[in-house]
């Protein structure tokens, strides 16, 4: 999978709905009115970007400048992350279940703790998780989920935390890590000629 659509994937999946209707008005010189009333999240804006060559992969100035407007430093530090080459150091599997990590990140709350048990995670691990981050429950759902990453190991995959997730009756974001995965793919295998298509296409009246 490449490292690249699966950082532009993380970083949409962490997109409010306003700070997309903020990226579509920073965009509104780049993108035709037509595309940007098409745009329905982040990742659609960030695919339009790609198939302008507005935004590349050894490109990501344009990307920097719409985070920072946001004022997003977490997904800023996820970029400089990308570029420093920690995600294209990640080994196969790692960058599917990162993505994943993120969108439970995102959506599971005060749930934390019935999903935690059902990944195995010890009372004892929890306690010190809630120690740890009194006030981010964001932040315990991610140490949650390293927890079981660190002891699965090899066997840690996107597949077992979803079907985790469904356990807990959490099943709208399991809903959304298996969409996350499904549409990492389909960006992943088309090529540039369809893209450029695409983009061809798109433009006729």
């Amino acid at each position: 999978m490449d490292p690249f659509l699966v950082l532009l994937h993380s970083l949409s999946g962490s997109l409010s709905g306003n700070d997309l209707m903020e990226l579509k008005f920073l965009c509104r010189e780049r993108v035709s009115k037509r595309k940007l009333e098409r745009v329905q999240s982040g990742l659609d804006l960030f695919t339009v970007l790609l198939e302008q060559n507005d935004l590349e992969r050894g490109h990501t100035g344009l990307l920097r400048e719409l985070l920072a407007s946001l004022r997003r430093h977490d997904l800023l530090q996820r970029l400089d992350d990308f570029e420093a080459g920690t995600a294209t150091a990640a080994p196969p599997g790692e960058a599917d279940l990162q993505v994943a990590f993120d969108i439970v990140c995102d959506n599971v709350g005060r749930d934390w703790k019935r999903l935690a048990r059902e990944l195995k995670v010890s009372e004892a691990k929890m306690d010190g998780i809630e120690e740890k981050y009194p006030r981010s429950l964001s932040e315990r759902v991610r140490e949650s989920l390293k927890v079981w990453k660190n002891a699965e190991k090899k066997n840690a995959s996107v597949a077992g935390l979803v079907k985790a997730l469904r356990t807990c009756r959490l099943n709208l974001v399991a809903d959304l890590v298996e969409e996350a995965q499904e549409s990492v793919s389909k960006s992943e295998n088309m090529s540039p000629v369809l893209r450029d298509s695409t983009v061809s296409s798109s433009e006729t009246p």
